[in-house]
């Protein structure tokens, strides 16, 4: 007979995990297949990477397993036995727990108030809130993710709101977790604490799942790897696969990961912000008095966890949010009053980071999207020119590879690197002095990633300030020729491409360079110091078994004497 313990409503359930089983799993949304007959196995002990990019799918999948979403065919079956999840309590019940990649969190409540949230402890209908504090200081200390249950969740860092979620999953004594792209909001550090909580967790016995885009934390923590491209899975990987390998599993074809481009050649000062300040409705402020130049010929990018006021930075200089004080300056001319219109016409282009609702109309057509924003240029005594028109949106589809059955198609059927290719292809198809692209690349697949990236670099090659707005450090360090990082709408430094993502992860979180310099090479020599016990240790062991060691290297003789 198995173990099993009671749970909240008075069911019970396995004390430990058994395999979790989705089989031919379909999701259908109208004409489109999002989940085409998926199977795979979620084990105990065991992190399962789902890797795929934006939009192949993998949400969609665990949504199902999570009930949020009901398949349209196929089975979800836990110890072989058939489930049915039409809501997420159902799934609670049956011991799976998701965090959220959007937390699902009330920002005016407490830790307690949310880790309780549906379960609250109490009797005669009052709730206990000593013994919701109580719980939370007991799953905090046994998974070492420290947080006060009194604090109001909306005055805590991304970081400590993301433990909080968690905490609120184990809480249900979920044997089951579902890490929905968990990493997007968070530092390089705080990301190494989330791997080794996931770590602690699967050593307990529970089957995790890992949902990312992000090959290099596939390789950190994966123990088995499922590929999934345009809702179907397309293979299995060993984590011992190279990014790559992994890259071309999820596009289908060879990409190169790394972006080519020579050293670049500044020029003078094109872009000159001083002292900007911008205020939220509510009255809060969002940037910071902050100042900076971007010169012709450099790639200027603004760094930071999201929601530390870079997009309202990007949005201040095109003009669409008004700044509250400071001077924004294009060539030497003042456009801190301008409307867009005008800092378009002064040569001025600009990517968003919402294509779908900033970047194009996805009813109009391919050929209608390339000229949105200066479409006076192909007017002519009131009526415009079709012809040319057409012209232009033909050579730019052709130059930038866009995939697409006509130029008439309507962009918002195009995939998600093909609108990105359509907008990019708008905004360079004019003379530049300033390109602002902001999260350029976001939901776009890997191969679309590498054309974006050269035709950017393209753009600097030719004299223009490029400034990149972007919460992917490895995206950052490809393009950066400077970078500045933002926390709470301040610039906490500005820096070059060879700072370390140690250093730039402790100034995302709020430290300043010089500090943050400081810190990192402390935790560098500690580093070096246990590497070096590890392999003194290694090389003592060969010699009390009489086998050859490692080689010892003069350079660190004295360190291994001292260890030894």
């Amino acid at each position: 007979m198995r173990d099993v313990t009671e749970i909240a409503e008075g069911s019970t359930r396995p004390t430990t995990a058994g395999v979790l089983r989705l089989d031919q799993i379909t999701k259908v949304f109208g004409s489109l297949v999002a989940n085409d007959r998926v199977s795979l196995e979620i084990r105990p002990g065991e992190i399962h990477c789902l890797l795929g990019e934006n939009g192949a799918g993998k949400s969609t999948l665990m949504n199902q397993l999570y009930g949020l979403l009901q398949p349209d065919g196929g089975h979800i079956l836990v110890d072989e036995v058939p489930q049915r999840f039409g809501n997420p309590r159902q799934a609670i019940d049956a011991g799976i727990g998701m965090v959220h990649q959007h937390f699902m969190l009330v920002d005016v409540f407490t830790v307690a108030e949310n880790i309780v949230l549906g379960r609250e402890p109490g009797s005669a209908g009052v709730l206990s809130m000593r013994q919701a504090r109580q719980r939370v200081r007991e799953l905090s200390a046994r998974y070492r993710l420290d947080v006060e249950p009194d604090a109001r969740v909306e005055d805590l860092p991304i970081g400590v709101q993301q433990r909080v979620e968690i905490l609120k999953a184990l809480s249900n004594d979920a044997r089951y977790l579902i890490f929905d792209e968990p990493t997007a909001v968070l530092t390089p550090q705080e990301t190494d604490e989330l791997i080794e909580v996931m770590r602690s967790l699967r050593d307990e016995g529970r089957a995790i799942v890992f949902i990312t885009h992000k090959l290099r934390e596939v390789r950190a923590i994966a123990d088995r790897i499922t590929v999934i491209r345009r809702g179907a899975v397309v293979g299995e990987a060993a984590p011992s696969a190279t990014e790559s390998e992994l890259a071309e599993m999820m596009v289908g074809r060879a990409v190169s990961l790394t972006v080519a481009k020579e050293p670049p050649s500044p020029r003078d000062v094109r872009l000159s912000v001083q002292h900007l300040t911008v205020t939220s409705p509510d009255g809060l402020v969002v940037v910071d008095d902050v100042s900076f130049d971007v010169r012709g010929g450099e790639i200027f990018c603004v760094a930071g966890v999201q929601g530390n006021g870079q997009s309202e930075l990007a949005e201040a200089l095109l003009g669409v949010t008004a700044a509250n004080a400071g001077r924004v300056e294009l060539d030497g001319v003042d456009l801190s009053r301008r409307p867009p219109r005008d800092r378009l016409s002064a040569g001025l282009g600009f990517v968003p980071e919402d294509r779908k609702h900033d970047g194009f109309v996805g009813s109009f057509s391919v050929a209608e999207n390339m000229v949105l924003n200066h479409v006076d240029q192909f007017a002519s005594r009131g009526l415009l020119d079709l012809g040319r028109i057409r012209g232009h949106a033909t050579g730019l589809t052709d130059e930038f590879d866009v995939r697409t059955q006509s130029i008439d198609t309507p962009v918002g059927s195009l995939s998600g690197g093909n609108q990105q290719k359509v907008v990019l292809a708008r905004e360079l198809s004019r003379p530049l002095s300033l390109l602002i692209a902001s999260q350029p690349t976001r939901g776009v697949d890997v191969g679309a990633i590498e054309f974006l990236h050269q035709r950017i670099v393209a753009e600097r090659d030719k004299g223009t300030a490029v400034l990149i707005v972007s919460t992917e450090l490895d995206e950052v360090a490809a393009l950066a020729d400077r970078i500045a990082v933002m926390y709470r709408g301040r610039v906490v430094g500005v820096v070059g491409p060879e700072t370390s993502r140690e250093v730039l992860g402790l100034m995302m979180a709020g430290v300043p360079h010089e500090e943050a310099l400081a810190a990192a090479s402390v935790t560098t020599a500690e580093e070096e110091d246990a590497r070096l016990e590890a392999e003194v240790e290694q090389h003592r062991g060969a010699l009390q078994h009489d086998e050859p060691g490692p080689p010892v290297r003069a350079a660190h003789r004295d360190d291994e004497e001292k260890h030894v």
